[in-house]
This record gives C-alpha cells, sequence and structure tokens, in this order.
C-alpha cells in the first residue's frame, strides 16, 4: 500500500517540529518521492548524519511501504 505525502511529512515534523517540508510524488505512483527537510537540527551535521535523522522519523518505513525517497536536507538559511 502506497504511502500519503501527508503522512511522510506528518512524520517528519513529529521528529523535528520546526521542519519546513516539501514533498513531490516523482512517478504519480505513491511510492517514489522526492523531499526537501529544512531544520535548525541540521546545523553542524553531515549530509548523512542529516538523512539519518529524516530516515529515524519515518520509523522503519523506508524500503516497506516508502518504496524510494530522494532526499535534499540543510539547516536554514
Amino acid at each position: 500500500m502506497p504511502m500519503n505525502p501527508a503522512d511522510i511529512e506528518t512524520l517528519i515534523k513529529a521528529a523535528l517540529p520546526d521542519a519546513q517540508v516539501t514533498i513531490e510524488d516523482l512517478a504519480g505512483d505513491g511510492d517514489h518521492y522526492a523531499a526537501t527537510v529544512v531544520s535548525e537540527a541540521f546545523r553542524g551535521l553531515s549530509r548523512v548524519k542529516q538523512h539519518q535523522l529524516v530516515y529515524a522519523a519515518l520509523q522503519g518505513r523506508m524500503g516497506g511501504v516508502l518504496h524510494a525517497l530522494a532526499l535534499q536536507t540543510a539547516p536554514p538559511g
């Protein structure tokens, strides 16, 4: 069962309350998304650590109900 973009955003914002999240359905199939996440929590972290925070927020759904997520992360400004 595909994952709703609003659900992805809700999960990310639950873990990173200040996050600005933009989700795009890349293939129109509910399985392939691109997400841009901007959060102060990313400041000073490597890109890998930033992505790990987002993946943790998705609570194990990556590779399961969420098949593919192209991720861009950054601190504000």
